[in-house]
């Protein structure tokens, strides 16, 4: 490879550009599926940053030290690859498998592979994870490592990368570079700006960003720029690339109609052929550019301490949350703290005031509160964002995403079911059981006393995978004492009898009135059995099915949940093959009033 800055670099670009292209139309033809051209618009972009920009190592895609790319516009993924074909990773022969069932090689980018962070087949997600990886580089491990991220122009309708731009400048992180190949034309339609440079760079820059407009076809000018950004302190820089979706396919550059479209067997050969022309007969050799080597010395991670509650008090499940994060804080320094500006009703506060370097306060953004949590959990750390439930439905794509990537974020929402009193409805997470138990892999806990709160944030810390854990609001009673174990896919049995005659199972508020129900019921010579099943994923099936046949397969669930995909949905799905019977209790509907005021 030539010295950078030369014409001779920009020149061999081009080329290593072509050939990316070549290898994108070629494995789009053979799968009969793909989205060449918007890989073709990307080409040189993709090419000047793997070829001369990037510091890696080709061979070690999860060398922490590495500069990180994230492809956000996922549907370009065979450039992705191409690229790291073109690197050395591995065979271009690979690249002839994209999308078949065999292969690693889909047709949107999950981590299976080594030089995937983050899963982004869905847009505007790759931006909130570039924050996350940038955060980490700059204020945890302090490492000159940079974050590149390639965005689409029809994806910056996203109000995530908004939310994503205004973090990126609040953190100042000027180690974070995004690059937009605004080729004009959505998939349907053209996008809203088109081609309107001046109104992007204008976007950008009221958003604080250093905004630079170029040529997104011309290597010389992206080399300048990156060249720029790199000098660029106290803010982020987005590169604006003018290009054209299709760049080298003479009949479909800067045409509609090609989105998503693979070319048959003859258009390829015809555009391949076109394409090979201009590159040299002998490939040069190219030198990448290594990474600066850190030394990193991994501290022990420790046992929490007992919790700090006495038999006598009354303690918010939240506020336990709160109480064991920070204690986690001192014993585990993978562990990070994330909010979205309810830090002291969530209680990540006491953690964020302990540890100030290790908490980031995202504002009223959830979506890029979840999304940067897993650009940090990429970078090997243990992240814990919290919210009220209900608003982290606004970032359940992003929760989705992260459940296909299985990433190690773990997730609290408190104030959750009707129990949190005079808000009103649009407060209540009343939902959040059957969201984040429909995602696959996805541990999701309701503990129901501090005690439990408290040991079961030490297990969301040492689980490897996504965990959410519902809170309340209400300070309750303590129901455990500091000696008891809690685990992952367990349950307790608080009440239990020879003669039992059901099964009543709850969680969180719910388990008091239950014991309140069984005081009155056994007043009048009715003795049940009161399962607090605080890990509702995974569930605890053998205590369960030793409860059906104690109580004649009878069971009973309370929640302050909607009934459907809460705790009885639950139930009902671990025991549909012991042929019992579940009555399911729960909330059913918001009332409107029937007179309201006028």
């Amino acid at each position: 490879m030539t010295n950078p800055g030369t014409p001779q670099l920009a020149e061999q670009l081009r080329q290593k550009a072509d050939q990316l292209r070549i290898h994108s139309i070629r494995a789009t033809t053979e799968a009969g599926s793909g989205h060449p051209t918007s890989c073709c618009s990307a080409a040189d972009i993709v090419a000047t940053l793997f070829f001369s920009v990037m510091r890696y190592d080709p061979h070690n895609p999860r060398n922490p030290d590495n500069d990180r790319f994230v492809l956000s516009k996922g549907h370009a993924a065979p450039l992705l690859y191409a690229a790291w074909s073109e690197a050395g990773l591995f065979s271009p022969q690979e690249l002839l498998k994209l999308r078949r069932l065999d292969s690693d090689l889909e047709g949107h980018p999950t981590p299976r592979l080594p030089f995937v962070d983050m899963a982004t087949g869905s847009l505007g997600q790759g931006l909130p994870v570039g924050v996350g990886i940038a955060l980490n580089n700059k204020y945890l491990e302090k490492i000159p490592a940079r974050t590149y991220v390639v965005l689409g122009d029809g994806e910056s309708a996203e109000g995530s990368v908004w939310e994503a731009a205004d973090i990126a400048r609040h953190f100042q992180l000027d180690n974070l570079c995004a690059i937009v190949d605004i080729n004009r034309l959505g998939q349907s339609d053209p996008t809203m700006l088109e081609h309107n440079m001046k109104g992007y760079q204008a976007r950008w820059e009221g958003f604080g960003w250093k905004a630079i407009c170029v040529d997104g076809h011309n290597p010389a000018e992206l080399l300048e720029a990156f060249a720029e950004a790199q000098q660029t302190s106290g803010k982020p820089t987005v590169i604006l690339g003018k290009t054209l979706k299709g760049k080298g396919i003479p009949f479909a550059e800067d045409h509609p109609n090609w989105h998503g479209k693979p070319l048959n067997a003859q258009q390829a050969k015809e555009v391949i052929d076109l394409l090979a022309r201009s590159l040299p007969s002998t490939s040069p050799s190219w030198t990448i550019s290594p990474p600066t080597s850190t030394e990193r010395i991994k501290d022990p991670v420790k046992p929490l301490p007992v919790p700090p509650y006495g038999p006598d008090d009354k303690v918010a499940t939240r506020e336990a949350f709160g109480d064991a994060l920070s204690h986690l804080g001192e014993v585990n320094p993978q562990v990070v703290g994330l909010d979205a500006d309810v830090k002291n009703s969530t209680f990540t506060e006491k953690f964020g005031k302990r540890f100030p370097n290790r908490f980031f306060e995202n504002f009223i953004a959830e979506q890029n509160m979840v999304g940067a949590s897993a650009g940090l959990a990429a970078c090997g750390k243990i992240p814990f964002a919290a919210t009220f439930a209900c608003f982290l439905t606004r970032a359940y794509d992003f929760i989705r995403m992260a459940a296909i990537s299985q990433s190690n974020i773990k997730l609290m929402g408190s104030h959750v079911g009707v129990s949190i009193g005079e808000d009103g409805p649009s407060q209540m997470g009343l939902e959040d059981l059957a969201m984040m138990a429909a995602q696959p892999g996805v541990v999701v806990l309701y503990p129901s006393d501090a005690i439990c709160a408290y040991r079961l944030v030490e297990q969301m810390a040492n689980h490897q995978g996504m965990v959410y854990m519902r809170t309340g609001r209400p300070k309750t009673p303590i129901l455990y004492s500091a000696t008891d174990i809690f685990t992952i896919g367990g349950s307790k049995i608080l009440r239990q009898s020879e003669k039992d005659q059901f099964t009543i199972v709850a969680a969180g508020v719910t388990i008091f009135e239950a014991l309140k129900a069984y005081d009155e019921l056994k007043a009048a010579g009715i003795t049940v059995r009161i399962l607090d099943l605080y890990s509702v994923v995974p569930i605890d099936i053998q205590t369960l099915q030793q409860s059906a046949k104690a109580t004649q397969g009878r069971f009973l669930t309370v929640e302050d949940h909607y009934l459907h995909g809460g705790l009885g949905d639950a139930v009902l799905s671990a025991l549909a093959s012991e042929g019992v019977k579940v009555y399911k209790m729960g909330i059913q509907q918001i009332l409107i009033a029937e007179n309201p005021i006028n």
